[in-house]
């Protein structure tokens, strides 16, 4: 019989053609909330799916040479897609959407009316700042360092009519909300950002539609516009249990989701925009939103941009997906960043799951077939070191389930190895190999190897979350049947009848040997590296009038100075022989010192557009050179007078 229902979310996530660890970071944390709570006998939706629409999708079609529905379809559901990623980790999720989903698309045009017609989207023109990968506009004061705050990329100008959602009216319904439900949003820092950083400025209107491209849900009344992603994206949690539609009809049973896991770098949107939209729809409010941190390689996040993806596919096939799942969600707490490296992911499989659990396993299953062909004899006998063992085991279930019930994976798992060293440590206190010379103590024995089945099957059903396949192999080991790997069986001590008879298989998790797995590492990495230089794209080549086209002009330095507020621009002003001063600016900072730059003679594009970094006019750019992540300025003699042109 059902405890209730329990509603849980991943963002929806942009079809990518490069999958990375850091994308089922969040969904595996999800699914293993899900399982959890499946387990206690809840009824549970879990939600997950993909973002298809807008202008980087439609731009990224285009420079493959397809419709944007076949670009999405193939990345989302082709060979080695986003469905292929959840099936390969194991991921329960209850439901899949795509925004491009017709029902989802009827939805969305409803929803956008509903708030039209209550009022709080209204049309106007739009002037601002855009980062087309982010689908995000900013502005002059959010950038960082003249870049996109969230993602680091450019932003560029755009202007264009759009509709607009009266946001800045919920500026202080969102700041009660917070007040008023202080565990709306965890953990306690993302609020902190969200109140000093958006709040207390005030909000401002936001951006809802756009006519610069078309790929996307259509303003039904006003066929020019289309939705702009993040109503469309934000509406999925609704839409997919039918709000608006008649695809589903469990909206009432499920809403309002009881949580929904999202990355940090979006928390504003499901913690500030979500919140006002639902507001102005007149539906329930989220139960909660917690925004986890990233999972982050050589003090970076994990991006295709940056190079730096880890393949979760290559890491499956050589660790098992159990071991990478327990990874993401034992090295670290939930929400905050962490570090990944092949060094903390083998040290955690060898320190865990290959001595802790995998150990324990093998021993205990290979002294019971050992000692007494396979099956443990009914009569035993209580001894010393025993309370303390099943004192732990009946009171695991309790302090894991405080631990999950705050979305704590690190600490309750770290609930159940204590438990697990326990058990280790009780072979050493009692000694079974020595009890095995006296045939008197075979009763002894016994029981000793009964707490040690009990120990492991009481553990393992709590890991059954995080390892589910590697769990099920366990209790196959031991002689767990299915009514004794419950939530309920979790409880107890003493279920596993006396006679159990238990089964040898291969080790659970294999210790990995350190050494030699880096080298084999850096040796698929240097062949990868070598197949993906061969692979890469030739850059399409420019006619001869298009190169005419750049003006590249020598100039001298005549100052440069650090711009203030930021770690990366350096403002020179320079002569470009025309007698009147050039200001360009450049993100360099961290290679150059500004006093040494004055004086040296550089080369800079001089017909580029003029564009704002924080604040300042930059006209041009300055050519330099990049590798393995050192930049240089290309610099000439210093004979070469200013103002003379490259040709």
């Amino acid at each position: 019989m059902s405890k209730g229902t329990f509603y849980i979310t991943t963002p929806i996530y942009y079809p990518s053609d490069k999958l990375h660890i850091g994308h089922t970071y969040c969904t595996v944390s999800a699914d293993a909330m899900a399982r959890y709570m499946r387990m206690r006998g809840y009824d549970v939706m879990f939600l997950t799916g993909t973002d298809e629409h807008g202008q980087k999708i439609e731009e990224k079609a285009k420079a493959a040479g397809m419709e944007p529905q076949a670009f999405v379809d193939n990345i989302v559901a082709g060979k080695g897609g986003i469905l292929d990623l959840w099936k390969l980790m194991n991921i329960s999720n209850d439901r899949f959407i795509r925004t491009t989903d017709d029902y989802h698309v009827k939805a969305i045009q409803r929803i956008f009316k509903k708030m039209y017609d209550n009022g709080d989207i209204y049309k106007g023109a739009y002037k601002g700042l855009y980062c087309t990968p982010c689908e995000s506009f900013w502005t002059e004061t959010q950038l960082v360092d003249g870049k996109c705050p969230d993602c680091g990329r450019e932003v560029k100008a755009a202007e264009e009519e759009a509709y607009f959602f009266r946001l800045s009216n919920y500026t202080d319904k969102i700041l009660k909300l917070y007040e008023e439900h202080p565990d709306f949003l965890e953990p306690v820092s993302r609020v902190n950002e969200m109140v000093n950083n958006f709040l207390k400025p005030g909000l401002e209107d936001l951006c809802v539609s756009r006519t610069t491209f078309t790929w996307g849900v259509p303003v039904e009344f006003d066929p020019g516009h289309v939705v702009y992603v993040w109503v469309d994206a934000l509406s999925n949690y609704i839409t997919a249990l039918g709000y608006e539609n008649d695809k589903y009809d469990d909206y009432e049973k499920y809403w309002p989701v009881d949580v929904h896991f999202v990355g940090k770098e979006i928390v504003r949107f499901h913690s500030i925009i979500w919140p006002a939209m639902l507001m102005s729809l007149g539906e329930p409010l989220p139960k909660k939103v917690f925004g986890h941190g990233w999972l982050l390689l050589d003090g970076g996040k994990m991006s295709k941009s940056k190079g730096n993806v880890v393949d979760p596919v290559v890491l499956a096939e050589r660790y098992g997906v159990d071991a990478l799942r327990f990874f993401l969600l034992r090295e670290f707490p939930f929400g905050t960043d962490g570090m990944f490296s092949n060094e903390l992911l083998i040290s955690r499989i060898n320190t865990d799951l290959a001595n802790s659990l995998g150990n324990l396993v093998s021993r205990t299953v290979a002294m019971i077939e050992k000692y007494f062909g396979g099956t443990l004899p009914a009569d035993t006998a209580a001894g010393e070191f025993d309370d303390e063992l099943i004192a732990a085991i009946n009171q695991l279930r309790d302090t894991y389930t405080a631990q999950m019930d705050k979305y704590a994976f690190q600490s309750a798992i770290s609930e159940v190895f204590k438990v697990l060293s326990r058990g280790n440590k009780y072979i050493d206190e009692t000694a079974p190999w020595v009890l095995a010379k006296d045939e008197a103590n075979r009763p002894r024995l016994a029981r000793v190897l009964y707490n040690l089945l009990e120990t492991i099957r009481v553990c393992t059903i709590l890991l059954t979350p995080f390892i589910p396949d590697s769990c099920a192999k366990i209790f196959e080991q031991i002689g767990a049947k299915d009514e004794l790997i419950t939530w309920d069986a979790a409880a107890q001590y003493g279920l596993l009848p006396a006679d159990v008879t238990v089964k040898k298989g291969e080790a659970v998790f294999p210790r990995i040997d350190m050494a030699k797995e880096l080298a084999a590492l850096e040796e698929l990495n240097k062949a990868k590296a070598e197949t993906k230089k061969e692979e890469e794209p030739k850059a399409e080549p420019i006619t001869f009038d298009d190169f005419l086209k750049v003006e590249m002009t020598v100039c001298k330095v005549k100052a440069c100075e650090n711009v203030k507020k930021s770690k990366k621009l350096l403002k020179f002003i320079l002569d470009d022989g025309t007698g009147t001063d050039r200001q360009i600016l450049s993100g360099i900072a961290e290679f150059y010192k500004a006093e040494e730059l004055v004086g040296k003679t550089l080369v800079a594009c001089t017909n580029l557009a003029p564009r704002k970094m924080m604040g300042h006019d930059s006209c041009g750019m300055l050519l330099s050179a990049e590798k393995d992540g050192k930049v240089n300025l290309v610099m000439l003699d210093d004979a070469i007078p200013a103002g003379a042109k490259f040709c």
